[in-house]
């Protein structure tokens, strides 16, 4: 059992907890979810023993794993040794065993140090050591690292993929208690897929946090939402919470307008007939008043902006996009060159909206360059249609230009709109009021996205190209932007591991494997029922 008991957290004035308590089960999978901001990643620091509340108490399984993110410490390392240290009491007993056979070779052994070594050889076959290199392997397998990087130093492997070797660490050893924070970073497709599976099969304390909606629909089982200052369990996924939560906010609304109508019509007796012969009456509507009481209702942190990306007065031509026989050929001074793709014929037609998937580092960055003309191909052309307009939305954010208010920076990319306009799109980015006077530099990674968007909607693009744009974004954000690609008019291009983002919205799938290129005509169910369970870097 992970036990919190009245927890309360506060920075500055913004409290973010309150007297929590609440408990976590084996056997049942809970998402940790709450917009940007309210405290998610500390509560789940508290619950890992990495930090400690500013009251309250929690208490854990022994054998509980946490996701960490920094890999620095490892850089010696084999991926597959840091894999297994998930398991603190295999990892120990295998360094001393193997320091306890060193001095073995020398002569110089003690019976003490023989007698050690036997019991180090029980825990270890307790822990299931004689394994652990092979489901080690398995698990850094299923998160797409290739086995000629399993046996790699830490240091040799590239940023992305040293996350997962952590990912892989935390799921290590079969924990009693899983803590991971945002584990679908850094993941494609198809390892969010692999990941999915493992943790539906997974026994102990799940808890999670992810900006995935789908991932946390297919995984969890409960839901402990950071809201009103405090956190609530809800029985069910993602989806099923947010409409028990909107269900009970209504109801309590409800019961509130009609306390108050009742209240004012006791009032109105009272004033009426107070100083009358209906003293009785008087003081028995009285006690109803008293009786009465509103419901609490605190306001709600989660807020949702509302994005929409309107197309000029020029749509621009049928055609859109037309590439022939490109080819690019990557290559970085110590590691293995990668094809991104050879002879690729892509033609874009109005409206198509593309999904553009893959494995990590297979090239999808290196590409939608190539088709912006930000990087030159070896080999081959592409040519944008006529009138077109292209927005792009970097992976790496270009942050604003600093010392701005965000109303100015907006309102000088298009002088033709008011500040009353560029002010109303603020508002609808969650900008509202003094919000549009903050200034660039101030911005956090959420914020900064936001007003990117904002940037977007007031240019109004024909054709709109997107990279990893939810890697900032909360789950409300998430489904905003979700909506506003189905509804958008234009060109879409996308590069995500969101799946329902996939799923709802592309029209084409353009899947990017290790053995090529192929551009599938239709949607990301139909590209799924034909490639089966077939990975696309395999």
């Amino acid at each position: 059992m992970l036990n919190v008991v009245d927890v309360t957290q506060a920075f500055g004035q913004k409290v973010l907890f309150e007297n929590v308590n609440v408990s976590f089960t084996p056997g049942k999978r809970y998402g940790l979810t709450g917009p940007n901001g309210a405290g998610k990643s500390t509560f789940m620091k508290f619950l890992a023993g990495e930090a400690t509340p500013a009251r309250g108490s929690i208490t854990r399984p022994r054998k509980t794993s946490f996701l960490r993110q920094d890999h620095y410490g490892f850089e010696e390392l084999r991926a597959l040794d840091v894999v297994m240290m998930g398991n603190k009491h295999l990892w120990a007993a295998m360094q001393e065993r193997d320091a306890l056979l060193k001095k073995a070779e020398t002569g110089d052994f003690s019976d003490e140090e023989g007698m050690r070594l036997g019991e180090l050889e029980g825990v270890i076959a307790e822990e299931n050591g004689y394994a652990a290199e092979s489901e080690a392997a398995t698990l850094l397998d299923g998160l797409g690292i290739e086995q000629k990087l399993q046996g790699e130093p830490m240091k040799n492997i590239s940023g992305g993929y040293k996350l997962r070797v952590l990912l892989a660490q935390a799921l290590f050893g079969k924990p009693d208690c899983l803590l991971l924070d945002e584990p679908t970073n850094h993941l494609d497709m198809d390892s969010i897929h692999w990941l999915e599976r493992f943790l539906l099969d997974y026994e102990g304390i799940l808890v999670v946090i992810s900006h995935d909606r789908h991932f946390l629909n297919s995984v969890t089982t409960h839901i402990a939402d950071i809201d009103y200052e405090t956190i609530i369990t809800y029985t069910g996924n993602y989806d099923e919470m947010v409409l028990q939560k909107s269900q009970v906010r209504s109801r309590v609304e409800s019961e509130n307008q009609d306390k108050a109508r009742k209240i004012a019509q006791l009032k109105e007796f009272v004033a009426r007939f107070g100083a009358g012969t209906r003293a009785s009456q008087v003081q028995s509507r009285k006690k109803e008043i008293d009786k009465l009481q509103l419901t609490e209702l605190k306001k709600s942190n989660i807020q949702r902006p509302f994005i929409r990306f309107p197309v000029g007065d020029k749509p621009g031509g049928k055609t859109v996009l037309r590439g022939e026989r490109l080819g690019k050929r990557f290559e970085e001074p110590g590691r293995p060159p990668v094809q991104i793709c050879r002879d690729l014929d892509l033609l874009l037609m109005r409206g198509d909206k593309l999904a553009i998937i893959g494995p990590s580092g297979i090239g999808k960055t290196t590409l939608l360059r190539m088709l912006l003309g930000t990087v030159t191909p070896d080999a081959g052309t592409c040519t944008w249609g006529h009138e077109t307009d292209v927005g792009y939305f970097p992976q790496e954010l270009e942050r604003p230009e600093p010392g701005r208010k965000l109303w100015e920076w907006l309102q000088a990319l298009d002088p033709r709109a008011s500040r009353e306009d560029v002010r109303g799109l603020l508002g609808r980015m969650l900008f509202s009021g003094d919000e549009g006077e903050k200034r660039t530099e101030v911005l956090s990674g959420g914020e900064t996205v936001r007003l990117l968007f904002a940037k977007m909607m007031l240019l109004k693009h024909n054709v709109l190209i997107f990279d990893e744009p939810t890697n900032h974004l909360d789950l409300e954000s998430c489904s905003a932007l979700r909506d506003a690609f189905k509804a958008y008019e234009g060109t879409l291009i996308v590069v995500t591991h969101d799946h329902d983002i996939v799923a709802d919205c592309a029209t084409r799938i353009l899947a990017m494997g290790r053995h090529g290129i192929e551009d599938f005509q239709g949607t990301y169910d139909e590209f799924l029922r034909k490639k089966g369970d077939v990975r696309l870097d395999r």
